[in-house]
């Protein structure tokens, strides 16, 4: 799984395909075809570019390119708030959501991400990761057991002892890591792909949080069917990208709801009478919490729609 650098042709102007390994905020490292390792740069105020994008370069200087375009997209993961994007990855088959032992995760931001990867049609896998740790398992696995319950994949492991039971989730997949700082993604990719040597940590027990230690998202060969994308640990993770009318359908156990039960035909699912959403989460039929979730969501997009509309 080595990498090849070389230097291009001084005197070739073509164009070359190659896929995004690495992103550095406007620096990105290109791996072509031939395997050769090219640092390349956005041509002027262009941006939009994610690790997994297939591109095409034009050769410059020594080791270096210039991207010129983005081929189209299978998919592509991000996150949002009112402001700002933040391109994760693009082009992948499998969401893994890594989550731990110790320190605490949230089930908040579980939800952002499955909202996210049912909107762009991912599939999921949540690992529970740091299982060696037994005195807190049970709590974690009782957290982890509503999303079971929905039919999302839950795989326990312990990554610094024993990587195998990952490895045929794997198999001819385009993965991407996902999860808070200190849940074990670099261990687990240092265990999957030792020359990566990805920095681990300690975990801050006074803060209950991880440190982070990724600062970008890098692409990974596995095989020759199959990559994994490592992503920097983050605290939260904004939908704002996502249609109101799609929201409710991110959550899957709403979607039997969504078809013409409610009485009227604009419910947002808040506090409209003969919600069928709301009947269903008193009936205990859904998670009032997972309800309460998206109910946030909505209503955060409505103060960005009321917002837009008083700075346009």
């Amino acid at each position: 799984m080595s990498d090849k650098r070389s230097s291009p042709a001084r005197n070739s102007p073509t164009r070359i395909e190659g896929q995004v390994i690495a992103a550095f905020g406007r620096q990105y490292e290109i791996k072509t075809r031939a395997g050769l390792i090219l640092t390349c740069f956005i041509r002027g105020k262009k941006g939009g570019i994610a690790c997994g994008d297939q591109v095409e370069i034009l050769p410059t200087t020594s080791g270096q390119g210039v991207i010129e375009n983005v081929l189209p997209r299978a998919n592509l993961f991000y996150r949002s708030d009112a402001f700002r994007q933040k391109l994760i990855a693009a082009n992948v088959t499998q969401l893994i959501i890594v989550v731990a032992t110790i320190p605490t995760f949230s089930e908040t931001l579980i939800d952002h991400y499955l909202v996210a990867a049912e909107n762009e049609k991912i599939q999921v896998l949540i690992v529970l990761n740091k299982c060696d740790l037994s005195e807190t398992v049970h709590v974690a696995t009782e957290k982890l057991a509503l999303y079971q319950q929905l039919g999302y994949p839950c795989l326990s492991m312990s990554a610094v002892n024993d990587i195998k039971p990952l490895m045929p989730y794997l198999h001819q997949q385009k993965s991407l890591l996902i999860g808070q700082s200190g849940m074990g993604k670099s261990t687990i990719i240092n265990a999957l792909i030792p020359e990566a040597q990805r920095a681990t940590k300690e975990i801050s027990l006074a803060l209950d949080s991880g440190r982070h230690t990724t600062t970008h998202a890098r692409l990974y060969d596995l095989d020759s069917m199959s990559t994994i994308i490592d992503s920097p640990g983050m605290q939260e993770f904004g939908v704002n990208h996502i249609d109101k009318a799609n929201l409710a359908r991110g959550f899957i156990e709403f979607r039997p709801y969504l078809n013409g039960s409610c009485k009227f035909s604009n419910c947002r699912h808040l506090t409209e009478p003969g919600c069928a959403l709301l009947l269903a989460a008193k009936k205990g039929e859904i998670s009032e919490r997972r309800l309460t979730v998206y109910q946030k969501m909505m209503e955060e997009a409505e103060r960005r729609k009321d917002w837009l509309v008083r700075t346009s």
